[in-house]
């Protein structure tokens, strides 16, 4: 039979002491895996910003959804923004919904029919050559820098 090699000992005490390292450093400083668990309806632990406890227990309290819709003025986008909102409500109205508010953000820069009907919000159209960019929705970022920022 052969041996193992020294090298091999080696790499193979260096990898477990970090990981037994890395495992206890963990338990230390997040405590005892009580705050993980989700059988009794908490949340995981969150380790960069600690959750209110009022929000870990989900039994007591809600998390609303808010909805922003992007929209034009185009008749058919006017029509599935109706359509949009209307199915909204209808969730809303459930016994224990999620649903918090609804915000249409309207990027042709002037009012139209459907302020009166659905909430909304008026932004300016984007800049000439600015739709043409594919990967990320512009349009969406454009709004929410202008229009929902204090």
């Amino acid at each position: 039979m052969g041996r193992a090699s020294t090298l091999l000992i080696i790499f193979l005490v260096l990898g477990s002491s970090f990981a037994t390292y890395n495992l206890v450093t963990m338990l230390r400083h997040y405590g005892s895996s009580e705050g993980v668990t989700v059988a009794d309806g908490g949340l995981f632990f969150d380790p960069i910003t600690e959750m209110p406890d009022h929000v870990k227990n989900r039994k007591t309290s809600k998390a609303p959804f808010h909805v922003a819709l992007t929209a034009t003025d185009a008749p058919y986008n006017k029509w599935q923004c109706r359509v949009m909102y209307y199915w909204y409500k209808q969730q809303k109205k459930l016994p224990g919904s999620e649903m918090g508010g609804f915000t249409r953000i309207l990027h042709s820069g002037k009012s139209d029919n459907l302020m009166d009907e659905i909430p909304t919000v008026v932004v300016d159209p984007l800049a000439e050559g600015m739709d043409r960019v594919s990967l990320l929705s512009f349009s969406i970022i454009f709004s929410f820098k202008f229009s929902c920022l204090p």
